[in-house]
């Protein structure tokens, strides 16, 4: 039997993702003792929420060439052939209509999309709101939602396998798992309905 889901101020409509608003993260352990953070500063999608939340989909397209580190050796090298090699695959893509509730979250089921490489990648869904948007042309007609999601990959599963030992220790440089961290705010386009 299928859970009914309520969620305050839902609204069935399509969203734009807005960048400005959003950030794509990711975290990778390195030297085996701490993790190094980054995000993809360029990126766009559109989220699409049905009059049941689990007849949702998701679409998103993200510049691998806007990788961002805070350091501008490593992400060029993050950017050549040993990694995304953006000159060959500058975008990744994930894509999902398939929403489940699992115990008390939402699991988004999509398939992700990178280095021509494309596994499914579900993402732990938290709904952070939805809202009037004060900057619409139309305050009463414009809305704003909010969203947290995160999961994880083994980026070896993407063909991203570079790796080298730790001079004088033991175990490589990085880890093969990368957590993902996606902080997403759109804006809904015109024909919604509550």
């Amino acid at each position: 039997m299928t859970q009914a889901v309520e969620i305050p101020g839902y609204v069935a409509g399509t969203w734009n993702i807005d960048p400005v608003h959003s950030e794509v993260g990711f975290t990778v352990r390195h030297l085996m003792i701490s993790k190094v953070r980054g995000r993809f500063t360029a990126f766009e999608g559109q989220i699409v929420t049905g009059v049941d939340p689990l007849d949702s989909s998701v679409t998103a397209v993200i510049d691998l060439t806007s990788v961002d580190t805070g350091n501008a050796q490593r992400d060029a090298h993050l950017r050549s052939t040993d990694f995304l090699e953006v000159d060959k695959h500058p975008t990744m893509t994930y894509r999902a209509d398939t929403v489940r509730w699992d115990g008390d979250a939402f699991v988004l089921d999509g398939e992700l999309t990178l280095k021509g490489v494309t596994r499914r990648v579900p993402l732990n869904v938290e709904v952070n709101g939805f809202g009037p948007d004060p900057f619409a042309p139309d305050p009463l007609a414009g809305a704003r939602v909010g969203f947290t999601a995160t999961g994880e990959i083994d980026r070896t599963d993407f063909g991203v396998t570079f790796n080298s030992p730790i001079p004088g220790g033991e175990g490589l440089a990085l880890g093969e798992r990368v957590q993902i961290v996606l902080e997403v705010q759109a804006a809904l386009q015109n024909g919604a309905t509550s």
